[in-house]
């Protein structure tokens, strides 16, 4: 079975997400949060030599996937025409790709609890992260949104670390991480 290794490629990661502006004009991407600069990120990877692809990779939240989704490769093709760029997203956020590996996450956290875990429904719009902090956090989701910021992140982060080095590519059952999964095959056989 496959599992992740180090990329060839570099990652930006950006976050929070934020939304497409209206009315782009050069200059608009003045703000921090991804959207709002993908515009302009986009327009100069079109411009940089050297750049074979873009993959943008992005919790879905509560957007309409399909909608959203046009809306990228809309704003892709305006400000990055003949750049191969493809736009991946998590259904709701990316703790789904971790539930799609539920070995993986069981290797990472042995005493989740397992009701919880039962409780998701792959790729749903459910409170994900939410749901993994009952699984695995003592004190669950209530503890952890008691808390506050930053403890979110933190966990957010933790998670990544224990159960992303243990996740095989080709036995996660998330619906959106096997797009992400297949559609980089392809864009590394120069089909995308």
């Amino acid at each position: 079975m496959a599992r992740f290794e180090p990329p060839l490629f570099r990652v930006a990661r950006e976050n929070p997400i934020g939304k497409i502006p209206k009315g782009l004009k050069p200059g608009d991407a003045a703000k921090r949060i991804l959207l709002d600069q993908l515009p302009r990120v986009l327009a100069g990877y079109s411009r940089t030599p050297g750049i074979d692809a873009v993959i943008v990779v992005l919790d879905s939240d509560r957007h309409d996937c399909k909608a959203f989704l046009g809306e990228l490769v809309a704003l892709a093709n305006t400000r990055a025409p003949g750049l191969r760029t493809m736009f991946r997203l998590a259904i709701e956020e990316m703790e789904a790709w971790y539930f799609g590996d539920r070995e993986a996450l069981l290797q990472a956290y042995p005493r989740a609890r397992k009701d919880a875990l039962d409780r998701y429904v792959q790729d749903s719009v459910c409170g994900t992260w939410e749901l993994l902090a009952d699984a695995v956090y003592q004190g669950g989701s209530k503890k952890v949104k008691a808390a506050g910021w930053p403890l979110p992140g933190q966990l957010k982060h933790e998670w990544a670390g224990r159960i992303g080095p243990l996740l095989v590519v080709d036995r996660n059952q998330s619906p959106s991480f096997g797009k992400l999964r297949d559609g980089l095959r392809r864009l590394v056989a120069h089909e995308l």
